[in-house]
């Protein structure tokens, strides 16, 4: 029996993958929770084999829960399951070593067949989106000027960007400089503009 830790915090979404796992066999549900800093603490408390996991969870993102789950639970593999079909959110999945990834809009019988291979130790994504993450361009941004270009695109300006991130104002202005020469861009918004077409925002 494949025991299955869930996270997903629309309840009706929640409620119908709990009733599609609960018709196969050899699965059954350990846990079910729909807040991502839940994860961590019900993946110990209930040990499942495979933690299935939205990207969009309030508390903590499911791929940083992921992350924990790897650092911390090695032995919980995970399934990130997304409607984000975007090569920049796989190559994060990826770098946090998830052990698959799959479309909410994937056909439902797939699902139980990624939990047993996930389960069994192998690697399952979706291969269209797996095609676009291997062919997509890497970002020539740094992780702090990502960062301060995510806090742009925000809206925050140069003073508050350097308050979140302890930053002087003169610091982030150089960052904001850097970032859109590295680009070719014209200017900030039309730097986030690239950075956001090519998925390196996510």
């Amino acid at each position: 029996m494949i025991r299955v830790l869930l996270a997903e915090d629309m309840h009706m979404v929640r409620g119908a993958l709990e009733a599609l796992i609960g018709l196969e066999r050899d699965l059954t549900i350990v846990a079910s929770v729909e807040r991502g800093d839940e994860i961590l603490p019900s993946a110990r408390a209930f040990t499942p084999d495979v933690a299935i996991i939205d990207i969009d969870l309030p508390g903590l993102d499911g791929i940083s829960a992921a992350a924990q789950l790897h650092e911390r639970l090695p032995a919980c593999r995970t399934l990130i399951l997304t409607s984000l079909g975007r090569p920049g959110t796989l190559r994060r999945a990826m770098a946090a070593k998830v052990s698959g990834y799959l479309l909410k809009d994937a056909p439902p019988q797939e699902l139980a067949h990624a939990i047993r291979k996930v389960a069994a130790g192998q690697r399952v994504i979706d291969p269209e989106l797996a095609l676009a993450a291997w062919g997509g361009a890497e970002s020539p941004l740094t992780a702090r000027e990502t960062e301060v270009l995510r806090l742009a695109a925000e809206g925050l300006d140069a003073t508050d960007i350097g308050k979140r991130l302890r930053l002087s104002t003169g610091t982030v202005r150089n960052y904001l400089t850097t970032v859109v020469t590295k680009l070719n861009a014209r200017n900030r918004v039309d730097a986030i503009r690239i950075a956001t077409e090519a998925d390196w925002l996510v």
